[in-house]
């Protein structure tokens, strides 16, 4: 029995240093993808123009990269140009896009939109909504299903 509780208030000891280790954002594992952040040094309408963030930093206590810059790489990309996870600004790419000029697995814009799911005034995608769409399941105004699709 006092080896078992020695034994038992160890493992308790060692989950406190652990939890403090956590707590204080330096862990001592790494984590599995690297904590990317790269930011231009040169500005235009007081954003950077370029940013890359990808990765958590736990030092920063983000847990997700988001690059904000006239051409933006990140987990979360905001930007003219943007490329990422979640894409927003002018023109995106990424797997959920937001923008005027988008591509991605979910895209939305404002213009043109080509991806698995595209809602935009000209959609392109496996499922298509706008005034013209074209793709597997299309709905619009003048709306095309391909005709590989049968």
């Amino acid at each position: 029995m006092p080896d078992e509780t020695n034994d038992l208030y160890q493992r308790i000891e060692a989950l406190e240093h652990e939890v403090a280790e956590l707590r204080a954002g330096n862990p001592r594992r790494r984590t599995a993808r690297p904590c990317i952040r790269k930011r231009s040094q040169t500005e235009w309408l007081g954003l950077p123009l370029w940013e890359i963030a990808q990765g958590p930093d736990l030092e920063q206590g983000e847990l997700r990269g988001h690059a904000r810059a006239i051409f933006a790489v990140g987990d979360v990309a905001t930007g003219v140009f943007a490329l990422g996870g979640i894409a927003r600004g002018l023109v995106c790419i990424g797997g959920v896009s937001f923008g005027v000029l988008t591509m991605g697995g979910v895209s939305i814009g404002l213009l043109f939109a080509f991806g698995g799911v595209a809602v935009a005034p000209l959609a392109f995608g496996g499922v298509a909504i706008g005034v013209m769409a074209a793709g597997g399941a299309a709905v619009g105004v003048y709306a095309q299903r391909f005709p590989w699709l049968k």
